[in-house]
């Protein structure tokens, strides 16, 4: 599995299906949403994340070691993806998720680079410049945004958007976690310590409620949730800022708004239009651009 990750093409492979992941996991988080507060279904999901990626990396034999130099930048990124998770179904509870999935995805890219202009102090190169305006001219088409100007800012909406800096700055922390050890095995001690950090803050009996309202459906998207979306996806994401770099990793996320507006449409009956298709269609063709310059991506 490492040698197959150390190819390009591998790499970016699972960029894609990973955020092809991310898309269908907006509607299936709606779902989720709908048995317990953020907080309940944030900690819940920690847990089996935890669980799916330990018997993962021990069954590849996964060195799970990491050196004492990255435990604050792991404890910093466990503090951002604990705070992400509760803003993410706190915008799902209370906004549409193909909408807010547009809206961070489009967002995300923009905060990246912008960050790291700010912290490495690198410029951004004309393609990348063209790239992000294009991606940006993408999320205006998702968000059909000469029609919706006035509810960027809705009570739903503020929570994506602050989960999208928060995002960014955990990318940053992703992108180093080779620097400490294996990038899958930072991963893991992020998810546990979300745990942690989540057990003082939720009520168990709390848990204990959601757990018995649990029906099939539940189990289905908590597993598709916790194991493959959060598991899977968002780990391989990590390991991809770890050898891309956390700006042309967060480029593939224009990926993501026609899945999680396809998925709404198929799963929720959220309306799909034509400017969904045409903002598709420029979010892939700003990855493209984006990555299309060979120069190293500074982390």
């Amino acid at each position: 599995m490492f040698q197959l990750t150390k190819s390009k093409y591998f790499l970016i492979g699972g960029i894609i299906v990973s955020m092809m992941i991310w898309g269908i996991s907006w509607p299936s988080a709606k779902v989720l949403s709908t048995y317990g507060k953020p907080i309940e279904i944030a900690f819940i999901r920690f847990i089996f994340t935890f669980l799916g990626v330990f018997i993962l990396l021990k069954s590849i034999r996964t060195k799970l070691f990491i050196s004492k130099k990255g435990i604050l930048s792991l404890l910093a990124a466990s503090v951002l993806m604990a705070l992400y998770s509760l803003l993410f179904f706190t915008g799902i509870l209370k906004g549409m998720p193909g909408a807010g999935g547009v809206l961070v995805t489009t967002t995300t890219p923009l905060v990246t680079f912008l960050l790291a202009v700010l912290f490495s102090k690198r410029k951004l190169n004309p393609t990348e410049i063209i790239g992000l305006c294009i991606g940006l001219i993408a999320g205006c088409f998702l968000l059909n945004i000469w029609t919706k100007y006035d509810t960027i800012f809705d009570s739903g909406n503020i929570f994506f958007l602050g989960s999208t800096v928060v995002w960014a700055f955990l990318s940053r922390f992703t992108s180093n976690s080779s620097k400490y050890g294996s990038p899958l095995s930072f991963s893991l001690w992020i998810y546990f310590f979300c745990i942690f950090l989540l057990f003082f803050l939720v009520d168990i009996n709390s848990i204990y409620n959601v757990l018995l309202r649990a029906d099939l459906k539940f189990w289905l998207n908590m597993i598709f949730n916790a194991i493959i979306n959060t598991g899977l996806a968002t780990t391989f994401y990590f390991y991809g800022t770890s050898k891309l770099g956390s700006e042309k990793t967060s480029s593939f996320i224009y990926i993501v708004p026609f899945a999680a507006a396809l998925s709404s449409f198929l799963v929720l009956q959220e309306t799909i239009l034509w400017n969904t298709i045409v903002g598709g269609i420029l979010g892939i063709i700003a990855v493209w651009v984006i990555n299309s310059n060979k120069k190293k991506t500074s982390t």
